[in-house]
């Protein structure tokens, strides 16, 4: 059979598939044919080496270097080259395997789901820290505004693991990783054994190290136990502070205004979300949440939190001080890399995958939060999803490429469609840009030489997966732009395409 020429990658979920046309439909995320894209492969990480083949006799050697001599035919270390194994699932029966998945957010979810589909046979362990069943993390904010109930948060009922026989082990929390043995350590002193080791360690708040940052009071929301923190401090009628004004910020202020609480929202730039909207659309979203009561602070950048064992106000670098009996601060994560640092594993920003999801050692896979794939640590949720679900097939032994996802950020803020792809600003005075408001929607496109470079969409982002087709697959806009179009007209256009 001759191997096929092509490869397409799923816009949605990054599932790579090869062949001379793109499947009817996704198998990870059940997009249609339309929403794949051809596909090329970026160069694979450079895993450092970890066993050594003896060019003379063929000897093994295992160990981040070769040995001085080979015990063998005593050969010398320069007849020695690096092995670069595949890191992909050694091959075990399926009623054999053991697959331990350390992590039960939605990246550790699908990692187990998807096991369980590729390998119906196979014992599947699931570990968290957490107590509580794995849930919506992506919802704890909908869950502060009161929009659902806690018992609707997680993701699947009890019984629905002992159904699909995988064994969820609450309150487990990792010490240890052991590669060569294929085991990993308890705290307790409990060694557990795998086949196949998936890591999907997540992440933890990124809180800066001002003064008072240990108040109690001040916070940040990732779990369940905080979501519960901060619904009983804004209760209390206590004015509360948002340090970090992106989507978690502010869905977090979003919620408590809807609760009725006394919220301030602090952001260091001068419009919100800067990485992704230009000024005037972050301009827009600052008059739709002062709608909601919330007030926000531009150039504010946080110096110190005040009180005495409990936080009161937060100082800001110019001296101006806020009443603060809750401090939520929001300001980033940062990857939960440690065990794998001491287990000895590639780790930059994030554990270091490859297309596979395979890390630098055999039989251990990484994804969601944790993960690093092409230097890019997603911090998304779908990105999570994705990659667990992917990670999973590729451990139950279905080599199975994930190709990135595409470098576009499609949110729904405070209940705002928004969508932020490409480049958002002119490159130089060459460039075109149409934009226009009309009813609490806003559009901006940004074209050079005759094609879309960027766009963003606030309000109405139907015509969003288009404009990203348009900008990737470099459309041409020469005809359309030389009627001077409104941004109506280019999104009747796009809607056409």
């Amino acid at each position: 059979m001759a191997t096929p020429k092509k490869a397409w990658r799923c816009t949605v979920c990054g599932y790579v598939h090869h062949g001379d046309a793109p499947p009817d439909v996704c198998p990870v995320c059940g997009s249609p044919s339309t929403a794949f894209e051809p596909w090329m492969p970026q160069p694979a990480p450079a895993f450092p080496a970890h066993r050594w083949q003896c060019l003379n006799c063929n000897f093994v050697h295992d160990g981040p270097q070769p040995p001085d001599d080979c015990p063998v035919c005593g050969a010398v270390r320069d007849r020695f080259q690096a092995l670069q194994e595949a890191r992909e699932a050694t091959p075990v029966s399926g009623r054999d395997m053991t697959v331990v998945v350390v992590g039960a957010g939605i990246a550790g979810v699908s990692a187990v789901e998807s096991v369980r589909q590729a390998a119906p046979h196979a014992r599947i362990v699931l570990l968290s820290r957490e107590e509580v069943l794995p849930y919506y993390r992506l919802n704890l904010t909908r869950y502060v505004a009161g929009e659902i109930r806690k018992d609707v948060l997680p993701i699947h009922p009890e019984t629905w693991y002992r159904e699909n026989g995988i064994v969820l082990r609450l309150a487990a929390d990792v010490t240890a990783l052991d590669p060569a043995g294929h085991s990993l350590t308890l705290k307790g002193g409990e060694r557990l054994s795998y086949h196949q080791l998936v890591l999907a360690l997540g992440a933890h708040p990124f809180i800066p190290p001002f003064p008072g940052a240990q108040l109690k009071g001040v916070t940040a929301l990732r779990t369940t136990a905080d979501a519960d923190f901060i619904l009983d401090a804004a209760a209390a009628g206590r004015p509360c502070v948002c340090i970090g004004g992106g989507i978690l910020g502010l869905e977090t202020a979003g919620g408590l205004a809807l609760r009725g609480a006394d919220v301030t929202l602090l952001e260091g730039h001068g419009w919100l979300m800067p990485r992704q909207l230009n000024r005037r659309a972050g301009e827009l979203l600052a008059e739709a949440i002062g709608k909601l009561g919330i007030k926000l602070r531009l150039h504010a950048t946080t110096g110190e939190l005040l009180g005495e064992g409990s936080v009161r106000a937060v100082r800001l670098e110019d001296g101006v001080e806020l009443p603060a009996g809750l401090v939520i601060v929001t300001t980033g994560i940062r990857s939960n890399t440690h065990l794998a640092r001491q287990a000895g594993l590639e780790v930059n920003a994030g554990i270091v995958v490859n297309n596979l999801l395979a890390t630098s050692l055999p039989d251990i896979y990484a994804a969601g939060d944790v993960a690093e794939h092409h230097g890019i640590v997603y911090g998304i949720w779908s990105a999570s999803q994705f990659e667990g679900a992917i990670a999973g097939l590729n451990a139950a032994g279905r080599r199975t490429v994930f190709g990135g996802l595409p470098r576009s950020n499609t949110l729904k803020v405070l209940g705002l469609d928004l969508v932020s792809i490409g480049k958002f600003e002119p490159e130089d005075a060459a460039s075109t840009v149409i934009e226009q408001e009309s009813g609490g929607r806003y559009s901006r496109f940004v074209f050079r030489d005759g094609r879309m470079l960027g766009a963003v969409l606030l309000g109405d982002a139907s015509v969003g997966p288009q404009a990203k087709k348009a900008i990737e697959t470099g459309l041409d806009f020469s005809g359309v732009l030389a009627g001077r179009p409104s941004a109506s007209d280019i999104a009747a256009r796009l809607a056409s395409v």
